[in-house]
């Protein structure tokens, strides 16, 4: 393949043993992904590689434009969507996409939960009638009535471009046989719809680890937020994260006390949770079992909120102007505008460095 420039433009010429009519309409959506869609050159060709030649027949590039930025998309989330999914460009405007916007305009998506949608969920590459129309029903025939499924929907855009039927029944079955009943089922999807399109094997897992391993009671609301959790980690990825907990001295009872408060404590990465075990423990002098029953102090961010306050309640405590203990848990805690308000702008007119010391640290 050759390139030259005209008039500023990028054109194409493709081998002679190209169509001449394909390598026409190829150059025109190469021209338009660069020029409408702020394309490289090499990124246009490449995305526009990725549609069959023999269905590139009948394209409507400014009419998929028009489509897009009239449901609310910005022509960079555009770009995005076109390169992940490059068959959008051969599909018909009005009998294919506008139909499927439709559908989601019907439950009630619009403006930004609907442009959020559409950037999370590859359901415009699905059937409208074998994929997408098949699983709201069956969402409804679930759950019971239009606005949760609107509302299911909205949590979890992947629930339209999945087989709900095959995916979702073992679950369910899966569930019901470990106990859990209908209503407990229904409020599973509701709040964590995600659970069930999971493997069944790690659902199974997730629920075995979360009531027999961290004894996470099945009544406490931090039940589901363990299966959750735990769903996501596989077996190697949890035993590491134990493992860098035991290294700084926490027993197992401590890591399950922790994960029964805040099981979201697992999630954070190796390092992160590395760094601020040592920020808390070695820095700080915190014991273990201090922090597993104070468990967000280690998911707050250490750079823009815990180091920072810490800074302003060692200079407070320097300065004496706090009277009583204070803890940094109980500092951290505070939301950015009572913080603020609390330690940092009451003390501005007799030491107006705090201000700056806080806004120095967070930076």
């Amino acid at each position: 393949m050759f390139r030259f420039s005209s008039n500023g433009a990028q054109r194409y010429l493709f081998y002679s043993t190209v169509p001449a009519a394909w390598s026409s309409r190829a150059n025109v959506l190469v021209d338009f992904m660069v020029n409408s869609l702020g394309f490289s050159s090499q990124e246009a060709v490449s995305t526009s590689a990725k549609v069959t030649r023999l269905r590139l027949r009948n394209y409507e590039p400014h009419l998929l434009l028009d489509l897009f930025e009239k449901v609310g998309l910005n022509k960079s989330q555009i770009k995005t969507l076109v390169s992940s999914s490059p068959q959008l460009f051969i599909c018909s405007v009005d009998k294919t996409l506008k139909p499927k916007i439709k559908a989601l305009q019907q439950l009630g998506l619009s403006g930004t939960d609907l442009v959020t949608f559409i950037k999370k969920s590859d359901f415009l590459t699905r059937g409208l009638h074998t994929t997408i129309k098949p699983n709201l029903d069956y969402l409804k025939l679930l759950l019971g009535s239009h606005d949760s499924v609107a509302r299911v929907v909205k949590r979890e855009p992947r629930l339209l471009s999945k087989n709900l039927p095959k995916v979702i029944s073992p679950n369910i079955s899966l569930l019901q046989n470990l106990g859990f009943s209908q209503a407990d089922i229904e409020t599973i999807f509701k709040r964590h719809p995600r659970f069930l399109l999971s493997n069944p094997e790690w659902l199974e897992r997730a629920v075995h680890q979360a009531k027999n391993i961290f004894h996470i009671p099945r009544e406490s609301r931090m039940f589901l937020h363990g299966i959750e959790v735990l769903v996501t980690l596989d077996n190697s990825k949890l035993a590491r994260r134990s493992e860098i907990f035991r290294s700084f001295g926490w027993s197992d009872s401590d890591i399950c006390t922790m994960v029964r408060k805040l099981p979201y404590c697992l999630t954070s990465s190796e390092d992160k949770i590395r760094i601020t075990l040592k920020f808390f423990m070695n820095e700080l002098g915190y014991e273990s079992s201090y922090l597993a029953s104070r468990p967000s102090l280690l998911k707050y961010s250490l750079e823009k909120r815990v180091m920072p306050r810490n800074e302003i309640l060692k200079f407070l405590k320097e300065n004496q102007f706090l009277k009583g203990k204070l803890s940094l848990y109980t500092v951290a805690k505070c939301s950015e505008l009572k913080f603020l308000e609390k330690y940092v702008l009451p003390f501005r007119a007799k030491m107006p460095e705090v201000y700056d010391l806080y806004m120095k640290a967070r930076s």
